[in-house]
């Protein structure tokens, strides 16, 4: 391990960060805090043709969501940066002349065209695909012709013909690749923008990065990225490939899978602190049976050591109860100040803004063991704001009931309430339960009745404390619209 550990996370802005791509960051992140290293962010935006717009402000509010802070990069500089690649092209340039002028590259004149009708012969052959080498030998007089027709080359990497190129991944072992299998692969485009193999060989040597952390599918890349290294004459970082992470069904993570946005996370009402479990969890582990861990936990326990060679299986149930659990575990407070924004965006319009946050309060204790996303519990809590919730009557009728026997437990309960004048669950309780047995019903068949005539919901918080937080008057006057519901049943 080098005495100063230096990593980073390196998005492309082409789109908003998928869970894939923040499973990386996180990844990184840990392994700088754990090491007391630095953990530096790069924005790789030289595809210009594919940038979004937002995509950066999204990656960054991402990260900072998830509590991923960094020593260097965006909104924080360094003495390395900049930290845009679009703002360090002379950098590249400078890298692929050289690279060109000591014989280790060299200048494709090509056109898209040529290039199209040569892959589609070499897919009509069944060959692999990769580029042919005709510039590879250009004479000087050819390429002054090249240039005086103005045609702009591309710089193409000369990869040796023969041998192998190899290193010791820091999760898979030693890993080699046969020179021959790769082609001549492009450097710098026409347009003077590098590709990825080429910035991030210049980054990461002028950056003095010591470890890459990256996605699985980075790991064919390597070999053209060690041999770009030792062309330029730097000292490659050590290399970890990380699993790839697959759905449910074993197929490539998608959309379908749940595979969408960190930002639609936090939209869907998942907890930073979820997420953070969650995510270390693809393809590292503590032991084979602890799943919660708190984040200083995670920075202490994280190796490479613990990384899985296998894939890593994306559950989106797994997610949503870890996230409840989680959700449980905030005080009444905390629990109120996060739900409080999603009641706000969740309820219906036609109940009053703003909310009444003590009010709030005494909701919130009754639905927090039910809920698994933030989101559900405008949903959970709706029946305490509107005025009259509404349900089907024959949710009203429990089993082994009929209208008749709902109809007079219900205003049997009715006559019960009208007289207290303490509507508290203890009262509530000592008046109710003895009605069951009165009416030769279970307790769970009235309270049943008064639960959705009261909710407007089977299953709903304690109805005892629930009665207690409508107030009364809501309660005789739901009972009321309950009885109605069923009357016009009949007719």
């Amino acid at each position: 391990m080098p005495n100063i550990v230096r990593v980073r996370y390196a998005p492309s802005p082409t789109g908003y960060p998928h869970v894939g791509n923040i499973r990386t960051a996180l990844f990184n992140w840990l392994f700088a805090r754990h090491h007391g290293g630095s953990f530096i962010v790069r924005i790789e935006d030289t595809d210009v043709t594919r940038k979004v717009e937002g995509a950066v402000e999204a990656i960054l509010d991402g990260l900072r969501w998830l509590g991923l802070d960094w020593d260097e990069g965006p909104e924080v500089d360094g003495k390395y940066g900049p930290y845009f690649q679009s703002q360090r092209l002379e950098r590249y340039q400078e890298a692929a002349r050289r690279l060109a002028a000591q014989g280790d590259a060299y200048y494709c004149y090509c056109s898209p065209q040529r290039l199209e009708e040569m892959r589609a012969e070499q897919a009509r052959r069944k060959q692999p695909p990769g580029y042919d080498r005709r510039c590879r030998g250009l004479s000087q007089e050819e390429r002054a012709e090249k240039e005086a027709e103005g045609v702009t080359p591309v710089v193409r990497f000369k990869t040796p013909l023969e041998g192998q190129t190899g290193c010791n991944d820091l999760i898979r072992g030693e890993v080699v690749f046969e020179n021959n299998l790769i082609d001549d692969f492009v450097l710098l485009k026409s347009d003077g923008y590098p590709t990825y193999h080429l910035a991030n060989a210049v980054d990461d040597h002028f950056m003095e990065i010591s470890h890459v952390l990256r996605a699985e599918e980075w790991l064919s890349s390597t070999p053209r990225h060690l041999l770009l290294y030792r062309a330029l004459g730097f000292e490659p970082p050590q290399f970890a490939h990380l699993p790839m992470l697959l759905g449910t069904d074993r197929s490539k993570l998608s959309k379908r899978h749940g595979a969408v946005s960190i930002t639609e996370y936090r939209e869907q009402g998942y907890l930073p602190e979820t997420m953070v479990n969650f995510l270390a969890l693809l393809g590292w582990s503590l032991d084979d049976t602890t799943e919660l861990l708190s984040r200083d936990e995670l920075i202490k326990s994280f190796s490479l050591e613990r990384v899985s060679r296998t894939a890593a299986i994306f559950n989106q149930d797994k997610l949503s109860w870890m996230n409840g659990v989680y959700l449980r575990r905030l005080s009444a407070e905390e629990f109120t100040r996060r739900c409080l924004p999603f009641l706000d965006k969740g309820l219906p319009a036609e109940v009053k803004r703003p909310l009444p946050v003590d009010y709030i309060r005494q909701i919130l204790p009754l639905v927090q063991e039910r809920a698994k996303t933030l989101t559900e519990v405008a949903g959970l809590a709706e029946f305490f704001f509107v005025q009259q919730p509404d349900y089907d009557a024959s949710l009203l009728i429990s089993k082994g009931m009929s209208r008749e026997t709902t109809i007079r437990a219900l205003e049997a309960a009715r006559l019960k309430l009208e007289p207290l004048a303490d509507f508290d669950a203890g009262p509530l309780e000592a008046v109710l339960r003895p009605l069951a047995e009165n009416l030769g019903l279970k307790t769970g068949q009235l309270f049943g009745a008064l639960r959705v005539a009261t909710t407007g919901q089977t299953a709903a918080p304690p109805l005892f404390q629930t009665m207690v937080v409508l107030g009364k008057e809501r309660c005789l006057s739901r009972v009321e619209a309950a009885l109605e519901k069923l009357a016009s049943r009949a007719s």
